[in-house]
């Protein structure tokens, strides 16, 4: 029983003797992960986000008419027929507006308004409704002299101007908008990875007031989602004014200076909703968020960060979170690998060498000053030294693997069905 024992003891320190390079690195050749950013610093969770409040035109005190507002105007004897009730009007939910009396009047591209017997237009661009009304009541009262003092005159707005823009999105699809508003069950969980057919582009038409970079993302799917570049860019101008520097909006995403305009630009403006800490935002004022007619919103998609597995992780191409941090173990996990062998318990996945002893050895395959190096992972000293879980950068390639000592294990347990106690040791 003894020899017999012996003889395979035997066998089992000559297969260990005989897989020496069975690692894809040999150790000699690794480096160490201290050094490199870990948990610690975390540069992607640290990132300040932008008050959307400076996405968002500030309230005005009243409305102030402009071209293409529609006004409601009753003047007593002059609109309408004797003996009919005044219309009322009621307007689109999205105004918040409350109902409007009297007869429809726009304010034309100059501002003006024509009403009955006047030879002139009158212009009401810039003033409020209050002040409109008051200056019908003069033209009528206090200079053509057409009605008494006690002539009833009312200005309300049946529906206010709307300014036309276009929102192109690379980070939803189309039918994840419905209504005009984003529907959040459609957009769960999806990698930007793979074979989703995504981007969309919407025309929108912005009540005065709304016309601003918040309302038009709230109207096509929110802010930008873990897809798209932490950026929002307005381009303005005419056709004629387009250069091929254009096409290059933001090939940096994290150099912002002081002014939101892309190389001093004002007809592209490039705004930041996240920056680095200590980075400050540029200086925006109103009219940069403020939308106008033909102002084309664009929302592009970030270039693919992702990571790769190997070994004996599943194969496969991860995206790397935009906005918070990704260290080895967690990537790992995210792979369908355990971190608990680090432990001594067993890993999630087998190989054609068994599992009994699960692997342990965690390499990281990174490019470290224009050469690739592999890092080596003390995975049972990254369960409590943050310096051992780095984070993962785009394109490292991670690998779980069996040690020598580990695949000569394995394949002697494998092999041999050892059933004995320490008695049967010495007999």
């Amino acid at each position: 029983m003894r020899a017999g024992l012996l003889s395979r003891c035997l066998a089992g320190l000559l297969v260990m003797a005989t897989i020496t390079g069975c690692t894809s690195v040999p150790n000699r050749e690794t480096i160490s992960p201290r050094g490199f950013d870990t948990v610690r610093t975390k540069p992607r969770a640290s990132m300040e986000s932008i008050n959307p409040i400076k996405l968002r035109i500030d309230p005005a005190d009243a409305y102030r008419l402009g071209p293409g507002d529609t006004l409601g105007i009753y003047i007593e004897t002059l609109t309408g027929t004797p003996n009919q009730p005044i219309p009322v009007h009621q307007p689109d939910p999205s105004t918040n507006l409350p109902p409007a009396t009297g007869y429809p009047f726009t304010v034309r591209d100059d501002g003006t308004i024509a009403l009955p017997k006047m030879l002139s237009s009158l212009n009401v661009e810039g003033l409020t409704l209050m002040e409109t009304q008051n200056l019908i009541y003069k033209a009528y009262v206090d200079v053509l002299k057409i009605l008494g003092v006690d002539a009833s005159i009312t200005v309300s707005l049946i529906r206010p101007k709307t300014y036309h823009v276009i929102v192109i999105r690379e980070d939803v699809r189309a039918d994840d908008m419905r209504y005009g508003s984003y529907n959040s069950s459609q957009g769960k969980g999806v990698s930007f990875i793979g074979p989703e057919d995504r981007g969309t582009a919407k025309t929108l038409d912005l009540w005065a007031g709304q016309n601003d970079v918040l309302n038009a993302l709230n109207k096509t799917g929110g802010m930008p989602s873990m897809m798209a570049k932490n950026e929002v860019i307005i381009l303005r101008g005419g056709f004629d004014e387009v250069t091929g520097q254009d096409i290059l909006i933001s090939k940096d995403n994290t150099n912002y200076g002081s002014s939101p305009y892309v190389n001093g630009n004002p007809n592209i403006v490039r705004i930041p909703l996240r920056v680095r800490p200590g980075q400050p935002f540029p200086e925006l004022t109103q009219d940069d968020i403020t939308l106008k007619d033909g102002d084309v919103i664009v929302i592009q998609s970030r270039e693919a960060e992702v990571f790769y597995t190997g070994g004996l992780l599943q194969g496969g191409m991860y995206p790397i979170p935009r906005d918070f941090d990704l260290d080895v173990f967690s990537a790992m996990s995210l792979a369908g690998g355990s971190v608990a062998v680090a432990a001594g318990g067993t890993s999630t996945r087998g190989s054609s060498i068994g599992n009994i002893i699960p692997p342990t050895r965690l390499l990281v395959i990174r490019e470290v000053n224009g050469y690739q190096r592999a890092i080596k992972i003390d995975m049972k000293r990254g369960l409590t030294d943050p310096s051992e879980r780095i984070l993962i950068q785009p394109n490292d390639l991670i690998m779980l693997e069996y040690t020598p000592s580990e695949v000569a294990m394995n394949m002697f347990l494998s092999t041999f069905s050892l059933r004995f106690d320490l008695q049967s040791l010495w007999k």
